[in-house]
């Protein structure tokens, strides 16, 4: 299929954290930064018309090809929702798919990247996102949520739930403009469990830091997979 929508993928980023200060731009394997990581991906990701880093300090060091676009120094408190954020880009630049990457997902691959994008450049869906299935025993405080105390299955048995990695999403434009940044038909693009890793906290950095120091990478390794 053949079509003309203008997509644009863009990475918000704010120089302060509460968890984690300066995780975005924290180095993997004391070589590279979080972010650059994730811009390499997605500038090698096809059908992107262009990518955007979405930041106030116009000094950040950007790969060749990403494309500086600054944000107001109001949208970097901890309390912003990340749909103002992601409204402020888009009524600064113009697309009809936006595809949302965090730099604290570093391990994303092109080719997950491209399952979200097709998924709607070509399968109909207003909006995807990655996901990671689970099959575990899953409780709240009045017990287990999707097993019986009294037969206990195994655990790939269990019909699987999915958690939102947080660490990419794809929408067209129509959908930001209710108000979401997943729609009514949005798609599941499930994803292992390396690149679900999403960096909030120290713990979750050395946990990426060794994954990076093994070699693993978002570029040539995962994109075999």
């Amino acid at each position: 299929m053949v079509n003309n929508l203008k997509t644009v993928a863009f990475v918000p980023m704010k120089m302060s954290n509460e968890r984690l200060p300066g995780k975005n731009t924290k180095l993997l394997g004391d070589s590279i930064p979080l972010y650059k990581l994730v811009l390499r991906t997605l500038l090698r990701t096809s059908r992107i018309d262009k990518v955007y880093v979405f930041c106030s300090d116009s000094s950040i060091e950007l790969e060749d090809g990403a494309i500086f676009q600054s944000r107001s120094e109001e949208l970097d408190s901890n309390d912003t929702p990340i749909l103002d954020v992601i409204k402020s880009f888009a009524s600064l630049v113009q697309a009809d798919v936006y595809l949302l990457a965090h730099s604290t997902a570093p391990f994303l691959s092109v080719k997950t990247l491209e399952r979200l994008l097709s998924s709607i450049l070509d399968d109909g869906h207003d909006s995807s996102l990655t996901v990671s299935p689970l099959r575990d025993f899953i409780w709240d405080s009045d017990g287990p949520l999707n097993y019986n105390l009294d037969r206990i299955p195994r655990t790939q048995d269990l019909p699987p739930l999915f958690l939102e990695t947080t660490g990419a999403y794809a929408f067209k434009r129509d959908v930001l403009e209710k108000g979401r940044r997943v729609g009514l038909n949005p798609a599941l693009v499930e994803v292992g469990k390396i690149e679900a890793l999403d960096i909030n906290d120290f713990e979750d950095w050395l946990i990426a830091d060794s994954v990076f120091r093994n070699g693993f990478t978002a570029l040539p390794n995962l994109d075999a997979n």
